[in-house]
């Protein structure tokens, strides 16, 4: 009796012990990520082919934000969230700022049309398109960080944005109507 009280004992305290050290083991991961993210950015930000300034956002700690607004035809500027997740993945999401806001498909001029495109482009283009909860229209690139810290992945991901902007010309007729500056006969 003795001997299934002390294995009944070892099981409980395994139950307890073994999840909050792989919660410790998984939050020292993603504060490491989030580290390692912060010195790229601060280093591939300030590259004239980014020229972004990336902070840590004040809602969310995870997350790092920045906007881009040199060098763009269609949109005022382009919003980048990156998130480290507790999934050890990375998110980057990249929120066009047109016409004074978002891009969001319930205020489109043709609704249907724009999400059309944006499955087009996500089977044709380097990111993927997508709409979060809000109806607000992204670009947007996730790792996984099986493999260790993706620093050049990230970098040629941070360098890819600001192609976000030609996207945005693309999708004008269905966003308000309007055709892009360049396709002007």
């Amino acid at each position: 009796m003795k001997r299934v009280q002390i294995a009944l004992l070892f099981i409980l305290v395994s139950l307890i012990v073994v999840p909050a050290a792989y919660g410790q083991d998984s939050q020292a991961l993603r504060n490491r990520t989030r580290e390692q993210m912060r010195t790229l950015l601060d280093k591939v930000g300030s590259r004239p082919d980014v020229n972004v300034a990336f902070r840590q956002s004040d809602k969310q700690p995870y997350n790092f934000v920045g906007v881009m607004r040199e060098g763009l035809t269609n949109c005022e500027s382009l919003e980048i969230v990156i998130s480290v997740t507790d999934k050890e993945t990375l998110g980057f999401r990249v929120y066009p700022h047109y016409k004074g806001g978002y891009v969001n498909i319930d205020k489109a001029r043709n609704s249907v049309g724009l999400m059309r495109k944006l499955l087009q482009f996500s089977s044709e283009a380097f990111l993927f398109w997508g709409m979060d909860s809000s109806s607000d229209v992204f670009a947007g690139y996730t790792f996984t960080l099986e493999s260790g810290f993706p620093e050049e992945a990230v970098t040629i991901v941070l360098r890819s944005i600001k192609n976000t902007d030609k996207f945005i010309g693309d999708l004008r007729p269905s966003i308000d109507g309007t055709t892009p500056p360049d396709s002007h006969p």
